[in-house]
């Protein structure tokens, strides 16, 4: 019978030793996990590309953190315009307060800006990653919600029981298949020190008819029914590492063909090595010969000199490896150009590959702002309204106006430019026909705010024309009279 697909085919010669996995998505991921984020931790220490596709992403789509905006939705909540720009302003005022302090951090090391980049390197370097959300009163802050990060390796099934239906990568199901607890070991697996075997097991939302978010958990599902995330770095851990073992090996090979050695030969036959800081004294009985730079080492009589050509450094060394590296960087949907940080070919070659790799960012910051940021502010603005510093009728009483009143943007720093004066020729285009607009150019620029730059601009132009800084636009407009001939 004839196949339909080639690719079903259990006789041709290239599908041999092909034994594909049939399991569904817990089964092919749960065993080998613990081995592939031990992996890709490695590599991410150890590996110049593992590195810099980790730091490249970390770096654009956080940056310098992505800030909140706060957006309601004014008509739905009977507001007037005054009336919302207040509450606004007011709300972003408060969660700077506790954003911006080391006390929105269980641990009280880090701002929410930096908890924003160690949460998304975790889940990137270990495929997923966790969030808990206590509330721990500190003397003198006036809120209590807290952030705890919480390593991927520490979730896992309490006792080691084995995964099942309804208990499977440390994670409870309820009847719906919905994540209703998490086993959170009480220390790392690794820990050198500490009770690893017990431990804690938080609900995943808080009981009564508010149903506040205990915990959260971040990660990309690909398959239904997937527990847990895969490590960004899984489809290329083979070749990057086998690619690091090349490169350690053409290293060497340079370093040895650098300290090539000669040997002479003497008519008296003395031999030795030629090089004070390997002689000690006359009285030496056994030497020890080593490659050195430009060392000599003496011969016996009859010897001849036979000259190595290791062929280093390898002329076909860098070819081979931008030919694995453009792989490498279709796995990880960040173009060649921007993983190795080599732009040559051209500025539309260039800028192509950058607009391609910010969708890309994009996506991934839009994933960071559902997955951790949106959810801890909504649980942050929950402890705001309940204790009265921020006013909101109706909060808790309407998930619908609970919902107008969470409404935000979150902004961050912009792609690079390659050539800033065409690009910003290409946002006057593009505001002037209205395909954007000013706030849209701002945020996508430098994740700033227009309503704040529009501010500080009247104030500057104000103050320059006060100051009679600005351009006389009389002159400015004049033609220039050309001197007759």
């Amino acid at each position: 019978m004839a196949l339909s697909f080639n690719g079903a085919s259990r006789s041709g010669r290239a599908f041999t030793n092909w034994f594909a996995s049939s399991k569904d998505a817990d089964g092919d991921l749960l065993p080998d996990l613990p081995l592939l984020r031990a992996r890709s931790r490695d590599l991410c220490r150890n590996n110049p590309i593992a590195t810099g596709a980790i730091n490249t992403s970390v770096t654009n789509v956080v940056g310098r953190g992505l800030r909140m905006q706060s957006v309601i939705d004014s008509s739905y909540l009977g507001m007037n315009d005054d009336e919302r720009n207040s509450w606004q302003t007011n709300t972003e005022r408060e969660f700077k307060l506790w954003s911006q302090s080391p006390f929105c951090d269980l641990n009280e090391t880090l701002v929410f800006s930096e908890l924003q980049e160690l949460a998304f390197r975790s889940s990137m370097e270990n495929g997923d990653g966790f969030t808990v959300l206590p509330m721990v009163e500190v003397e003198g802050f006036p809120y209590k919600t807290r952030v705890q990060l919480v390593e991927a390796d520490r979730v896992c099934n309490k006792d080691g029981k084995p995964d099942s239906k309804k208990l499977s990568g440390g994670i409870e199901y309820n009847s719906a298949g919905a994540p209703s607890k998490v086993h959170i070991l009480n220390e790392h697996p690794g820990a050198s020190s500490g009770n690893r075997k017990k431990w804690t097991i938080v609900d995943v939302y808080s009981s009564g008819d508010f149903k506040r978010k205990n915990i959260l958990h971040h990660y990309r599902k690909t398959r239904p029914g997937q527990s847990r995330g895969v490590p960004y770095l899984a489809p290329v851990i083979e070749p990057l590492k086998q690619l690091g073992r090349y490169s350690d090996a053409e290293l060497m090979a340079a370093v040895v063909s650098g300290m090539f050695t000669v040997f002479v030969k003497t008519p008296e036959g003395t031999g030795g090595l030629i090089g004070p800081s390997d002689i000690t004294s006359n009285n030496d009985v056994e030497r020890k010969y080593s490659l050195g730079n430009g060392a000599i080492i003496e011969g016996m009589p009859g010897d001849e000199v036979e000259v190595i050509n290791p062929g280093r450094p390898n002329d076909s060394f860098d070819p081979f490896v931008q030919a694995i590296l453009r792989q490498v960087g279709v796995a990880l949907e960040i173009p060649f150009e921007l993983l190795i940080k080599h732009f040559t070919s051209s500025y539309t070659a260039a800028r192509a590959a950058i607009q391609e790799a910010w969708r890309f960012f994009r996506g991934r910051r839009e994933w960071l702002v559902l997955s951790f940021c949106q959810p801890v502010y909504e649980a942050w603005l929950a402890e705001a309204v309940a204790i009265g510093r921020i006013k909101a009728p109706g909060f808790f009483d309407d998930p619908a106006i609970r919902k107008a009143y969470s409404g935000t943007i979150w902004l961050g720093d912009g792609p690079i430019s390659v050539d800033p004066l065409k690009d910003a020729k290409a946002v006057k285009e593009r505001t002037s026909v209205g395909l954007t607009t000013l706030s849209e150019e701002i945020a996508g620029y430098d994740g700033g705010d227009w309503v704040d730059k529009h501010a500080q601009q009247v104030k500057e132009r104000k103050a320059r024309k006060e100051g009679d800084l600005l351009p006389d636009k009389t002159i400015q407009n004049e033609p220039v009279n050309k001197p007759s001939e």
